[in-house]
């Protein structure tokens, strides 16, 4: 199910750091959002591939409306949207400004201590509306990291994993993981029958598969990326994305992707298949 988040709360109590753990986790992550904005956000992201979307609101963009949206949000898209509350005390906020000599969104006229004050009291109205509060004053980077994996992923321990096809003529994606070239593999863009399906088609799969080579391949890729993927996901980072590609991005990559999606689906939660190229006429 799609996640909906909006993180807010104190300044300097790690919005930032959330965002960027949580984009790893294969979000869509929007920075400082003004809260009106938040029912078309999540509209026009509803139906994307991701695993959610992610926006942060500050005191900067805290508004008198702000509570009603939440509850407008809440209402349209039920048990999907989640409001995550930071907060630090009083004095690791303190030292955090003077360690970074950030600039206090409210400090015009304020001292850094009346600042935190006025912030905490501007968003208490908010802080009754979250569905999670964490408390970041005794937390490192990794000790937030896994809390948010906790809160959100549960025991599967945030797997994303995006098996994606894609034609080399239109270039290489380059938030690629790993890249598996198929092009040594039989094309079926030379079989009359064939050149204008798509590696989804029952025909072309069939087509790949009577060759040993192919088979072969699908195997060896299999068992690397068994040994690799929780390697990967444990000790690198909340996201894998694997890139299949082929010349046009139409039959083979499409093909082997759906195969490989479609393996570690059934080990894993979380897998995504994404088919870049698949519209274009191939070769």
């Amino acid at each position: 199910m799609k996640q909906f988040i909006i993180v807010t709360g104190m300044s300097g109590a790690g919005k930032t750091m959330t965002l960027k753990v949580l984009e790893d986790f294969g979000f869509i992550t929007i920075d400082n959002l003004p809260p009106e904005l938040l029912p078309q956000l999540f509209a026009l992201l509803e139906n994307s591939q991701a695993r959610g979307v992610v926006a942060t609101v500050d005191v900067r963009n805290v508004s008198k409306n702000f509570v009603k949206v939440i509850d407008d949000v809440s209402n349209a898209w039920k048990g999907t949207v989640k409001v995550l509350f930071l907060t630090a005390s009083d004095e690791e906020l303190l030292r955090r400004y003077e360690r970074t000599r950030r600039v206090h969104p409210l400090s015009k006229g304020l001292s850094m201590k009346e600042s935190i004050r006025a912030e905490r009291e501007m968003l208490s109205p908010v802080l009754d509306k979250a569905d999670i509060v964490i408390d970041t004053s005794l937390m490192d980077l990794h000790q937030h990291r896994e809390r948010l994996v906790r809160e959100f992923f549960g025991d599967d321990g945030g797997v994303s994993i995006i098996i994606s096809s894609f034609g080399y003529k239109y270039g290489v994606p380059q938030d690629a993981s790993y890249v598996f070239d198929v092009r040594c593999l039989p094309n079926p863009y030379y079989v009359e029958s064939l050149k204008d399906l798509t590696g989804k088609d029952k025909a072309v799969k069939d087509y790949l598969l009577q060759f040993d080579d192919t088979r072969e391949f699908l195997e060896l890729a299999k068992k690397f990326l068994g040994f690799i993927i929780p390697q990967f996901l444990s000790n690198v980072r909340g996201q894998l994305h694997v890139a299949v590609g082929c010349t046009g991005g139409r039959h083979r990559s499409v093909a082997v992707a759906e195969w490989l999606g479609e393996y570690f689906s059934g080990k894993y939660e979380g897998v995504s298949i994404v088919h870049r190229d698949k519209g274009h006429g191939g070769k």
